[in-house]
């Protein structure tokens, strides 16, 4: 598939996603045309451990190179070797799609489990496909898990062994016992409290040890290229595992069953852990838009990510996140109703029922399935509709499970009794109105049943999908019966319009869609039918696997792509060692996410007051007093921030504070001077204060902060969703209302809006403030060295692109892995690439505009212009800046898709580079005061 996609070079190559799935997707019906005609799965219609050849079908080499050789010719590809293009796709399950019996001390026998992703992955015809899982067996022998691998070999299946008490606290406990009924909205367990929260932590450390044990099964049979699909809930913490020993490996991850609500997952102890480690792969898949949309909201209301249309974003890493909604493999079913077996299946039954409507349910017997919300709604059904006592029959089929456990025994008990007193009401010497089997039937019977039946009842209370509405459905195109389907269940979402959707906890509801289904017009049973039908064949099993396979490749090339836009790590050591080398030195560092702690976001830690005042990192003092007190090291803190914030922070540091994006600067020594522009115009501030206030009163936990060149709204500590609706809602009355007209630019941060004047940035204010600092240091050596580091917003990083030396402002520099060949420049040669003159620029500045402020301060900016006039007639001419590319450091803190040359991870990275800058100038000076005293 990857060479079908991407390897071809013909102009008809897909660009966007869209258009690649698309092809995607026509290949695969021309290839299910080929072979259709070409290759049968198996002569049996049923999936049964006769029929294992059906599994074994991927071994068929043949068939895979006309496969891949027709796709080939379909893309215009040439290839020596068709089976080069050929994929591996590891399917990592808890279970293998086998049962193993222990026949002797190196004998097994091995039986197909049948199942709906054993079925799917049939119709991945593209690909090698490889099964790893757990057996089903404890095996602790040597000579036993010899016998059982080259047994499973044989089948492509490729065993994890577990002992005892893995699988008891991994899988009946953590599993079972909090992971499942949490999903399914039933909360953690109620019983013996203080008992089951001391388990906790034994359970989930045994679950992270059997995720790991997975892993390192796939470790050891993983091949260079493979795709590894991990499912359900057991394996959650598989993806982490996977990347932590491979970050190159394509992993995807896909939920069977519900995903519950935020507000449900976050009373999970090990919630967090759990979600950064399904974010580990991919590609995150669920059946429903609405799981998907739960697995969003929980990582950015537990983990305070970001959510996007395209999945959850972490510092420039983006995990895709979409619905694929399993189908079943509606030929097989057709199919069967052909066949003699269940042909007299069906006679059987409708001799038996004859006269009489058929209802039908088939669950497992289980609380999630709403078995007793069904029988009580079919008994309420009877009390108020006299006339069809005699007439209709509810064929309820409950399949055991978990029998030992005894919630399960109870629910057995309470169907049972409830079932024996609507026979006892309503039944007859020769009737009874509802046949209750606790048992599960062939798959020929099953479709005979699924062929007579009127009316299909699923009450679900809450289901991941719910596969037994679309066998229904495929087994209907005689009778076109009609299914009555809970809204709770995942099926509703795909089948909703040709079903008729209940709440299963309103039993007078499903009584009236019970008297509505059954007396249904034929041409309206008819409408329903043909609507669900024509889904069920369409979006079958197959497709679905097919098309998440072809998603997580895609994927993985998008974010290839991104990656190439990420700027590589800093190399602190050749930083370090280039500034220990150099003359004169400029440390350009932002503050807020770079000087500074970081914050809790989700505002469940300290106190939002406090972190509403950012504080100097208390590890940084003692490095930035150090390199402050170099006479070869000059330091400018540029900040958005208030003018009192950096005076609070730096006033006894030997730097430059410039505050505001640059519109304000001064020496920590000096006065405050104002670098605005004459012709900024702020006549716009009091109508954005006036939408800003509004905002700040409907926002619980939001703030906004008046400065002298901007207004900026933040949500950081509102509540996600809606803090996020509240700024879109902002934005609308911005750009029809006060702004409208205006020269203004609006910048969005990750949690908050920026309203200032056009042409405020960092990077615009740069060159203004760095002939100021040029000019009353007195430097007579020109600038050999610049260090940029930040977490400036996009609008800003400008700054980065303002000392690249081979290139204008206006252009963003390529993305770098390797130290950029030397190339001077000087200030003249930057200054030309702005619109402006240096004269035109350094007239235009101009007194602070009198808007309110919270702290009042002198701006002399007549003795700032004329140091500016005067800067000129001694500067103008002579090179400022004599910077080699290899002398230039431009780093982006914790952001990662950046202009910036180089990437820190974060403020503790920044904390260790400046400690290193601070050892290197401590080492030259001892070494300098030793060669002095030798001499």
């Amino acid at each position: 598939m990857r060479g079908n996609k991407y390897n071809c070079n013909n102009s008809g190559t897909p660009r966007t996603r869209l258009e690649r799935l698309l092809r995607e997707r026509e290949l695969r019906k021309f290839n299910k045309s080929l072979n259709d005609g070409e290759t049968e799965l198996s002569n049996n219609d049923s999936f049964s451990p006769d029929s294992f050849e059906a599994f074994s079908w991927f071994n068929d080499e043949e068939s895979l190179e006309t496969i891949s050789a027709n796709r080939c010719s379909t893309d215009g590809c040439e290839r020596q070797d068709s089976r080069a293009s050929r994929e591996r796709l590891l399917v990592v399950a808890n279970r293998l799609p086998v049962s193993a019996v222990r026949r002797g001390v190196d004998s097994w026998h091995l039986e197909i489990s049948v199942g709906g992703l054993v079925s799917a992955l049939l119709g991945v015809k593209e690909f090698e496909t490889r099964w790893i899982g757990w057996a089903g067996v404890n095996v602790p022998d040597e000579i036993g898990q010899r016998a059982l691998i080259k047994a499973l070999a044989e089948k492509r299946c490729i065993p994890v062994f577990l002992d005892e008490e893995i699988v008891h606290q991994y899988y009946n406990g953590y599993c079972n016992n909090i992971l499942w009924p949490l999903f399914h909205y039933l909360g953690l367990p109620q019983e013996d409290r203080l008992a089951t929260t001391r388990s906790f932590q034994s359970q989930f450390d045994a679950y992270k040890k059997a995720n790991q044990m997975f892993a390192e099964v796939v470790k050891e049979h993983y091949v260079e290229g493979d795709v590894v699909w991990c499912h359900d809930y057991h394996l959650m913490f598989l993806p982490k595992c996977l990347k932590e020993r491979n970050r190159k490996m394509k992993v995807g991850w896909f939920l069977h069953t519900p995903f519950p609500s935020s507000e449900i997952h976050r009373t999970l102890p090990s919630r967090s852990e759990l979600l950064r480690s399904v974010l580990a792969a991919d590609l995150v898949g669920f059946h429903t838009y609405d799981y998907a949309r739960h697995f969003v909201s929980a990582c950015t209301r537990i983990l305070g990510l970001e959510g996007t249309t395209e999945g959850v974003e972490d510092q420039g890493r983006l995990t895709r996140v979409a619905a694929f909604p399993i189908g079943i493999d509606s030929d097989r079913f057709i199919r069967a109703l052909e066949l003699p077996q269940v042909q007299d299946h069906m006679k059987e039954l409708k001799e038996r029922f004859a006269g009489r409507k058929v209802m039908l349910g088939v669950d497992r017997l289980d609380m999630i399935k709403g078995i007793p919300q069904k029988i009580l709604a079919f008994e309420k059904f009877l009390e108020e509709n006299p006339n069809w006592r005699d007439k209709v029959v509810l064929l309820q089929i409950a399949v055991p499970t978990r029998t030992d456990v005894p919630e399960y025994q109870k629910l057995t008990s309470q169907v049972h009794e409830i079932v024996g007193r609507i026979n006892g009401r309503f039944g007859t010497l020769t009737a009874v109105p509802i046949h209750h089997l606790d048992r599960s039937l062939d798959f020929h019977a099953l479709c005979a049943l699924y062929a007579v039946t009127d009316v299909a009842l699923v009450t679900s209370l809450r289901d991941g999908m719910n596969l037994v509405s679309y066998e229904f459905v495929a087994c209907q195109a005689s009778k076109k019966g009609v299914l009555i389907l809970s809204e709770f269940a995942g099926a509703a979402q795909s089948l909703g319009a040709g079903a008729i959707l209940v709440n299963p906890w309103n039993v007078t509801e499903v009584a009236s869609s019970i008297g509505y289904a059954l007396n249904m017009p034929a041409d309206e049973r008819e409408k329903r039918h043909h609507h669900n039908f024509v889904h069920v064949t369409t979006h079958t099993s197959q497709e679905w696997a097919a098309t998440f396979v072809s998603e997580l490749n895609d994927t993985i090339v998008e974010a290839q792509l991104r990656t190439r836009q990420i700027p590589p790590p800093l190399p602190i050591e050749v930083a370090v060692d280039r500034y220990a080398k150099s003359n004169n030195r400029l440390l350009i560092l932002g503050f807020n996410a770079t000087l500074t702690e970081p914050v809790d976001t989700l505002g469940r830690k300290g106190s939002q007051i406090k972190e509403m005042e950012p504080k100097l990192r208390p590890d940084l003092q003692e490095p930035l007093r150090k390199l402050c007190d170099d006479p070869k090291t000059t330091i400018v803190v540029l900040s958005g921030s208030d003018r009192s914030v950096l005076d609070d922070n730096f006033g006894d540091y030997s730097m430059w504070l410039a505050a505001e994006n640059g519109m304000f600067l001064r020496a920590t020594k000096g006065d405050w001077m104002t670098t605005m522009p004459e012709n900024l115009n702020m006549e716009w501030v009091d109508s954005v204060k006036h939408v800003f206030e509004y905002f700040t009163e409907r926002t619980p936990r939001s703030h906004f902060e008046l400065r002298e060149t901007s207004l900026i709204w933040n949500y950081k500590y509102a509540d996600v969703e809606f803090g996020r609706l509240q700024a879109r809602d902002l934005l609308q009355h911005l750009w029809t209302g006060p702004i409208s007209n205006a020269s203004l630019d609006v910048v969005q941060g990750s949690r908050s809006i920026e309203v200032r004047s056009v042409g405020v940035t960092k990077g615009a204010a740069i060159d203004r403030i760095l002939g100021e600092i040029v000019h009353n240091k007195g430097m007579k050596e020109p600038i050999d060295y610049v260090l940029c580091i930040g977490h400036f917003l996009t609008k800003d990083e400008d700054i980065y692109t303002f000392f690249e030396p081979e290139l204008p402002s206006e252009v963003p520099t390529p993305v770098r892995s390797h130290v950029p060949p030397p190339v001077r420049t000087s200030v003249s040669k930057l200054s030309t690439s702005r619109s402006l003159s240096r004269e035109d620029r350094l007239k235009k500045h101009r007194p602070m505009p009198t808007i309110e402020r919270s702290k009042s301060y002198h701006v002399n900016t007549d003795v700032f212009q004329s140091r500016m006039v005067d800067r000129m007639s001694l500067q103008e001419g002579s090179s400022v800046l004599d910077l080699q590319g290899d002398n230039y450091f431009s780093c982006s803190v914790a952001r990662k898709r950046s202009n910036a040359r180089y990437l820190l991870g974060s403020s503790d990275d920044v904390v260790k580079l400046l400690t290193e800058l601070t050892n290197s100038w401590i080492n030259s000076m001892n070494t300098d005061g030793s060669t002095l005293e030798r001499n």
